[in-house]
């Protein structure tokens, strides 16, 4: 598998998620808001919002590394999170997209972000253990940016452990669980860099009205998130689920692919929570 199987998607300000998935060149505007959506052999992301999208946005990244002691932390999470991550596969009328998604019950109902799922003709999830299944949404909340899939024909996964948010502080170490650019089960690591931190995003409907922005308070994060990683856990030093992956920054400039650049956001656990249940 090369990088050159994840082409980047081609897009404008104005265009939104069908358009994410198109097999083009990168087109990102420079200092834009980037919804981390797909990876695949179609995948990529565009959906751009101009900086002023983040409220109070750093200009650099500012990266924090973790101290070498920390590494068998972060192992031991990865052990008991990895299970209960997986690849979210869907195709549209546009293409193939990829994101990633959390395990909510053992008869596999799945969390990941609506702008994952949003105009899937059809929706498969690849389990931990390599099994590749049929899905289909039982619930979407655009305006929170929230899915919900149901696995089918699965029993006996694991369930992922919700944290309590609220607890979160600056600073503290954390690990994005995920499938970047469709590579599945990837573990990156770092800190919480902000709290409360405002971002706006394109959202995605398929209604007369069309699309809308999405708004919400989240996690910053310079744990390396990029296009895939979208649904997938950002988990406490304790494996539990403080966020969902949803969004990153990139200051790339035209014709440069959007990645990592150590500023992603996260939408906070106790929000889903207040969601997830009408969802399912």
């Amino acid at each position: 598998m090369t990088t050159e199987d994840f082409p980047a998607v081609s897009g404008s300000l104005e265009e939104r998620a069908p358009f994410w998935r198109r097999r083009t060149g990168a087109v990102v505007t420079s200092a834009a808001l980037v919804a981390a959506l797909v990876g695949g052999a179609t995948g990529g992301v565009v959906g751009a919002m101009n900086a002023t999208s983040v409220a109070g946005a750093p200009v650099s990244s500012g990266q924090v590394a973790l101290n070498a002691s920390s590494t068998s932390d972060v192992s031991s999470v990865a052990a008991r999170v990895l299970p209960s991550v997986v690849q979210v596969n869907v195709v549209t009328a546009q293409g193939q997209g990829l994101g990633s998604g959390v395990v909510l019950t053992s008869d596999g109902r799945i969390l990941t972000n609506n702008h994952v799922v949003a105009g899937a003709q059809q929706v498969t999830v690849t389990l931990s253990d390599g099994r590749t299944v049929g899905a289909t949404v039982v619930g979407a909340d655009a305006s929170s940016d929230l899915a919900v899939v149901q696995a089918s024909g699965v029993s006996g996964l694991t369930p992922a452990k919700f944290g309590d948010s609220d607890q979160v502080k600056i600073g503290d170490e954390v690990v994005a669980i995920g499938s970047p650019e469709g590579l599945q089960g990837t573990v990156t690591s770092g800190i919480v860099s902000a709290l409360d931190r405002e971002v706006t995003v394109p959202g995605t409907s398929t209604g007369r009205r069309g699309s809308s922005t999405v708004s919400y308070q989240a996690i910053q994060t310079d744990a390396s998130i990029n296009p895939g990683n979208s649904g997938g856990p950002l988990v406490d030093s304790a494996g539990e689920v403080v966020g969902i992956n949803s969004a990153i920054y990139s200051p790339a400039s035209d014709g440069g692919e959007a990645g990592s650049v150590g500023i992603g956001f996260a939408i906070p656990s106790n929000q889903v929570k207040q969601i997830v249940d009408r969802l399912s």
